[in-house]
């Protein structure tokens, strides 16, 4: 059966409507023009319209098949206003050939209502005001199952008014709890339960041009504008953040997003502008840029602090580190700047771990200083030949390694490591994994970390192995 999926402002004018059937419609308005339903390229048009509406705020959400909910707290500012907010929406789509209607409220469900059952296209409600401006609405304006709305509307409830004032007991057994929650999340009694493509965030800044930009000096120039007005804001809250997100909206409604992560809460907008300048390169303005806007995210306290000016050139300070370990994390990739910590294991290989470069050491785990480690560990131990020694529990006297014979002038050991069977099944723990370490010494004064892997067996050679550098 064929049905009507979408109707324009001149069809429900001439009595169409959503679920008619396609004869029906046809025998109504006999001059009817349709044209096939495409789900698909309509869901994919939404989300596509849902990323363009970054510019106006961070946390967008999709309402398939035809609506989308923006959360503009504390972002309406940057536009002067809700209404200039809404205005600057509708004027901008309009000029892409999308008619929209606009409804700002405290909560999503009494914004839907509005905008779809409302009088106007552009309806601002103020704050605490929903019921008084959803009383003349239909029940279909709650978001209702389409039968529970018709249901209620045959019992004579017209309008929100007279829904609202029913008691709440009959009016759950009689139309189900759904109707109760649509009411309340109208009326901010609960919250609505709205799945945004992002998190929202209230950490954003947003510059609009009169002329669209695409040059190099201007997009530095903008990127240093937009990082100060946020960094105002975060100052005069005492806050800082680790993460910012920096979106160039290009006039053909695409965004090129860059962003940075710093070592240490920050909230400096020429440290930041310098972090995004080398990415600048990258962003390809089309036929111009006309909003740039900037989010920051892991947004924690930060705490002026007072310092000497001799320490000013103390490297061992970490936020005097800061600086030059963001440089070399957003330029290298931050997997490729960390910093090694002690992990409560005997064995090398599971001693160490990676961590950010200015985290603070794990409580649990310290440096063991009466057992020394090579600065260099290698990934996997590397076979000697060549390996003389007196007896079979003493260092090496002398070996071969990467085709270059080394005598051993001085040794400490031997160190034993095994197995830790404590976390592995007892039944596995194996005595030819057991590890004789010693630290040499050559002729040159180079320092080996070398093992002796397995124990003593008469008649078998002795496996020995290389396995980090001292300096």
């Amino acid at each position: 059966m064929r049905q009507l999926h979408a109707v324009n402002t001149p069809g429900r004018l001439a009595g169409l409507f959503v679920g008619q059937k396609a004869t029906d419609a046809m025998a109504l308005v006999p001059e009817l023009v349709t044209a096939e339903a495409e789900p698909e390229a309509d869901a994919q048009a939404l989300t596509e319209l849902a990323d363009w509406c970054v510019r106006f705020s961070p946390a967008v959400a999709l309402d398939p098949p035809d609506s989308l909910f923006l959360d503009v707290t504390g972002v309406a500012h940057l536009w002067g206003g809700e209404a200039a907010l809404a205005g600057d929406l509708r004027a901008r789509l309009g000029a892409n050939g999308l008619p929209v209607r606009v409804a700002v409220a405290d909560t999503p469900g009494a914004a839907w209502a509005l905008a779809h059952q409302g009088e106007g296209c552009e309806i601002i409600v103020p704050p605490g005001e929903q019921i008084a401006w959803m009383a003349r609405l239909r029940p279909s304006a709650l978001r209702l199952e389409p039968q529970a709305a018709a249901q209620i509307e045959r019992l004579g409830l017209k309008m929100l008014a007279q829904l609202f004032a029913l008691p709440r007991a009959p009016l759950a057994r009689r139309f189900g709890a759904d109707a109760l929650t649509r009411i309340d999340e109208a009326l901010g009694r609960s919250k609505a339960a709205l799945t945004f493509r992002r998190p929202p965030n209230p950490w954003f800044a947003r510059l609009a041009f009169a002329e669209p930009i695409s040059q190099l000096e201007d997009l530095q120039r903008v990127s240093h504008d937009v990082a100060a007005r946020l960094c105002a804001r975060l100052d005069q809250e005492g806050q800082g953040a680790r993460r910012f997100e920096l979106a160039f909206h290009r006039l053909d409604g695409k965004a090129h997003a860059l962003n940075i992560g710093l070592a240490l809460a920050a909230r400096d907008p020429a440290r930041i502008a310098r972090l995004f300048a080398p990415k600048l390169e990258t962003v390809d303005p089309g036929f111009g840029i006309e909003v740039v806007t900037l989010a920051a995210s892991a947004v924690e306290p930060t705490a002026g602090r007072q310092i000497r000016l001799d320490s000013l050139l103390d490297a061992g300070r970490e936020d005097a580190l800061a600086p030059l370990i963001d440089r070399l994390a957003n330029r290298l990739g931050e997997e490729r700047v960390w910093k090694t910590v002690p992990v409560e294991s005997h064995v090398p290989e599971r001693s160490t771990a990676h961590a950010p470069p200015l985290s603070p050491p794990p409580p649990a785990a310290r440096w063991d200083l009466g057992t020394p480690r090579p600065l260099r560990l290698f990934r996997k131990p590397e076979p000697l030949e060549g390996v003389i020694s007196l007896i079979p529990d003493d260092p090496p006297r002398q070996f071969e390694w990467r085709r270059r014979l080394h005598r051993i002038r001085r040794a400490e050991g031997p160190e034993r490591i095994g197995d830790e069977w404590w976390r592995i099944d007892i039944e596995d723990v194996r005595t030819d994994r057991v590890r004789d370490y010693y630290r040499v010494e050559d002729q040159d004064g180079a320092r080996f970390w070398v093992f002796r892997e397995g124990l003593y067996a008469p008649g078998e050679p002795a496996r020995w192995f290389l396995h980090g550098l001292f300096g």
